[in-house]
């Protein structure tokens, strides 16, 4: 019999899916001391670590695991994370605040409720060339839905290989050669060593003029002060912020109130339980059989 403890924000939703699909020789217990694996937000998971013995398998409900990387936790498991799940909500969140931002869909609304009737010139998304930073999942789906309204997707990924849906893909080390070329850039990037503040001055300097910067992936990736520079007096006209390096944002932070950033409270892909249990159950099955899971974390990569 496999044990499984819930340390999730949803665990009565767990525990009806759990009812409903039976899955074959799995037990729920409380104790996360006495479970052999955990289905777990990172965040909730943390202080388990710190009291009891790692589990043999730790199933995180979320994509990135930046709670876990803590030196002072173990990293004796295995564990995993979702994949191929938020990359629809994703485009959804960067095409919704593109088309906002070209076609001044806020102004319209402020119109209404002073009813006046005033049609004005708007820009469209056709034909401008979006810049994806990561070239994952994520980072493919947000790169097809781009293409579908007429953009021309180019990416940054470590390796610069080929990945369907990207005209073309640079290396790292050519990503102000990338910049240069981006009326847009979304960033999809996890929180890694090298992806940290890759967002500099020097990068947001080598973007042209009226760029729009949508970051989706991790905070670390812009350095702040170097965006607000970049926003105030470099090439830099908006930026559409889901993620912050340390989260919720302060009260005082000065993007709460910057006329040129818009900010929402790390929504862009939310984790429907029905999906994330779809996929740990099929792992289940490929743990209780012995064989390799799929979507392992890549603890020396931290990705």
């Amino acid at each position: 019999m496999t044990t499984l403890t819930l340390l999730t924000s949803n665990n009565l939703a767990y525990r009806a899916l759990m009812v409903t699909t039976r899955p074959e020789g799995l037990t729920l217990v409380e104790d996360p001391a006495e479970a052999e694996i955990w289905l777990a937000d990172p965040a909730l998971a943390v202080d388990a670590l710190r009291h009891c013995p790692p589990p043999s398998w730790l199933a995180s409900t979320f994509a990135g695991v930046n709670p876990l990387l803590a030196p002072d936790l173990p990293r004796d498991y295995t564990l995993t994370h979702i994949k191929g799940i938020f990359g629809p909500l994703m485009a959804e969140y960067v095409m919704a605040h593109l088309l906002s931002l070209f076609r001044d869909l806020p102004r319209l609304r402020r119109q209404q409720q002073q009813k006046i009737w005033q049609p004005f010139d708007y820009d469209s998304v056709k034909g401008k060339t979006v810049l994806v930073l990561g070239t994952g999942d994520i980072g493919q789906e947000v790169a097809r839905v781009a293409a579908a309204f007429g953009m021309t997707v180019i990416g940054v990924s470590r390796s610069g290989a080929k990945v369907h849906h990207f005209e073309r893909v640079h290396p790292v080390a050519q990503l102000q050669r990338a910049l240069d070329q981006a009326q847009v850039v979304v960033g999809v990037l996890p929180d890694t060593p090298a992806t940290r503040g890759l967002l500099d001055a020097a990068a947001l300097a080598a973007l042209p003029e009226g760029a729009v910067l949508i970051n989706i992936g991790r905070g670390s990736l812009v350095e702040e002060a170097a965006l607000l520079d970049a926003l105030e007096s470099g090439p830099l006209s908006h930026a559409v912020l889901d993620v912050f390096p340390g989260e919720p944002l302060p009260a005082e932070h000065p993007y709460w109130h910057h006329h040129a950033i818009t900010l929402t409270p790390h929504v862009a892909a939310k984790s429907f339980p029905e999906q994330i249990w779809q996929q740990f159950t099929a792992n289940l099955e490929r743990y209780q059989r012995g064989e390799r899971l799929i979507h392992l974390f890549d603890w020396p990569r931290g990705y």
